[in-house]
């Protein structure tokens, strides 16, 4: 009846010597390893540590689309013909009428002065034979004058004919000359108005003593040339303002035609829109059309070509690099995961960014619910200073709060770290039962016997 309790006792005591199981652990008591808490402080500190993820090669941030040397169907040819917009209502737009008055001389004008020969009587029988044997032209100059032998120059500029008389009469009195002549002007020149677009013949038309009117002038130009009535207009450009004449209003308003044209005048008769150019426009637009459609067509067969031969491309190197990386022929980061996990091993840390704790623990062969003591969950992370060589701080994340596992996510893992967590006390106790227990067996079968 002795013999059960002695059984027990040996038990108890090989249990508390420590020679049954033995558990790893964190044992700061050598002094080379240094127990910091995790917590928002040691958090920042840890992570200050400098590390840059390995990346993944280019081709993995490449792609097979884009514009290559895609040939087409080449450069589609320049338009010889212009769009032809349908105008929007013309509206008119009269000209001042000009104030009416006498013709100025200006520069430019050629004036013709008739005085009296001095020939015999018989030859001055007929004033108007005299006056056609002695006249001369005279060219207004820059300077408004026009220079008379024995008389000099005289200013005529912007004078009207008969003041013109006048001036010439004193100038001929001074300087005691018969002022017996006559006075014409030979070339207006010194006012003009231009007219051009759609006339037969764009020209200068000089304005002389009588008005210039815009019938007239649309006349001396040969007449308008356009059949399209609706788009037409006669425009106006005077004293920088522009004004507008609808052809049809034009052709049905006698007023219109009346329009008084004065110096510096520039008229312009403008078809917006022709039928027959639109016509040959937009069949000209259609066969370009025609000619994109198929160099686009050839551009796309050849882009297509291109992109898959890209993309075969692309997926062999990819495809290659997976191989490699499948076969550990590629330099990774590691961070190692033992005690109570999962699966002891290596998590392997991603490729162009850092991992978290929190990614360590949760990878498959992270934290073990069943066994894992939640408060002794350590990073073990080695001194980089040679001078330090073997000494180890330890991070210790005590996740009894689940709360503190808001931690795990911003503790930044650096290579080679070791990721350790403790066994349950009651795991241990298991397992010392279960290496224990065979023992206890065999040593009561031996009492009993």
């Amino acid at each position: 009846m002795f013999k059960l309790p002695i059984a027990a006792s040996i038990l108890f005591f090989l249990a508390s010597c420590g020679t049954v199981y033995v558990s790893p652990k964190v044992d700061a008591r050598d002094g080379k390893v240094r127990v910091l808490p995790v917590n928002a402080e040691t958090v920042l500190v840890a992570n200050r540590a400098k590390y840059n993820p390995k990346q993944l090669p280019a081709v993995f941030f490449q792609n097979a689309g884009g514009a290559g040397s895609v040939r087409g169907a080449g450069a589609v040819p320049p338009t010889s013909q212009s769009e032809q917009q349908r105008p929007a209502a013309m509206t008119l737009r009269i000209p001042p009428n000009a104030a009416a008055g006498p013709y100025r001389i200006g520069v430019g004008d050629v004036l013709l002065l008739a005085t009296k020969s001095g020939g015999s009587t018989v030859e001055e029988l007929s004033g108007l034979l005299a006056a056609q044997n002695s006249r001369q032209g005279y060219t207004v100059q820059d300077d408004g004058a026009i220079a008379i032998p024995d008389v000099g120059r005289v200013n005529l500029d912007g004078l009207t004919l008969e003041e013109a008389e006048a001036q010439l009469f004193l100038s001929l009195v001074q300087s005691q000359i018969d002022p017996t002549f006559s006075l014409e002007i030979a070339e207006f020149n010194s006012k003009r108005v231009s007219l051009g677009g759609a006339v037969s013949n764009p020209t200068v038309a000089p304005i002389t003593l009588t008005p210039l009117y815009l019938d007239e002038a649309l006349a001396a130009a040969g007449g308008i040339s356009t059949r399209d009535l609706e788009f037409a207009s006669i425009r106006i450009y005077r004293d920088g303002t522009l004004y507008q004449i609808p052809l049809e209003e034009y052709l049905r308003r006698a007023d219109l035609q009346k329009v008084r044209l004065v110096n510096g005048d520039s008229v312009f008769v403008d078809t917006e829109f022709e039928l027959e150019k639109a016509q040959s426009y937009f069949q000209e637009q259609i066969t370009l059309a025609q000619f994109r459609q198929q160099g686009r067509v050839q551009a796309l067969a050849e882009l297509n070509a291109e992109v898959n031969l890209r993309r075969s491309s692309l997926s062999e190197e990819r495809s290659n690099f997976k191989d490699r990386v499948d076969f550990d022929a590629v330099d990774r980061d590691f961070v190692y995961l033992t005690g109570e996990v999962s699966k002891p091993g290596r998590f392997t840390m991603p490729f162009g960014r850092q991992a978290s704790l929190a990614d360590a623990l949760y990878s498959d062969s992270g934290f073990s619910s069943e066994t894992g003591n939640p408060s002794q969950i350590y990073v073990l992370r080695g001194s980089s200073d040679p001078a330090e060589f073997g000494a180890v701080t330890a991070w210790h994340l005590d996740a009894r709060n689940a709360a503190n596992m808001s931690l795990a996510t911003r503790f930044k893992m650096q290579p080679n770290d070791i990721v350790f967590i403790a066994e349950q006390p009651i795991t241990r106790w298991n397992r010392a039962l279960k290496q224990v227990f065979p023992s206890v067996i065999s040593l009561g079968n031996a009492v009993t016997n």
